[in-house]
């Protein structure tokens, strides 16, 4: 399965890693993703989502059914 948040959309980015003497190095900076179980009491059932950490936060602040809607309107299997 992919490094991406199903909701911020979130992937990996690259960028250079410099050591003391300033030699740069490819590495990659990975989102913090969190696979994480929700109760989706609309539906009556259970949803596993893999999101970062700000997208956990959305879903605190708008909560989940609002959220999952938006994803199934852009076409996302939930």
């Amino acid at each position: 399965m992919a490094r991406v948040c199903q909701v911020t959309g979130k992937t990996p980015k690259t960028g250079n890693k410099v050591s003391h003497s300033n030699i740069k190095t490819k590495r990659r900076f990975l989102p913090n993703l969190q696979t994480k179980r929700f109760f989706l009491a609309e539906e009556g059932k259970w949803v596993t989502l893999k999101l970062s950490t700000e997208a956990i936060r959305t879903i605190n602040k708008n909560g989940l059914y609002s959220v999952v809607k938006e994803l199934r309107a852009k076409g996302e299997k939930i």
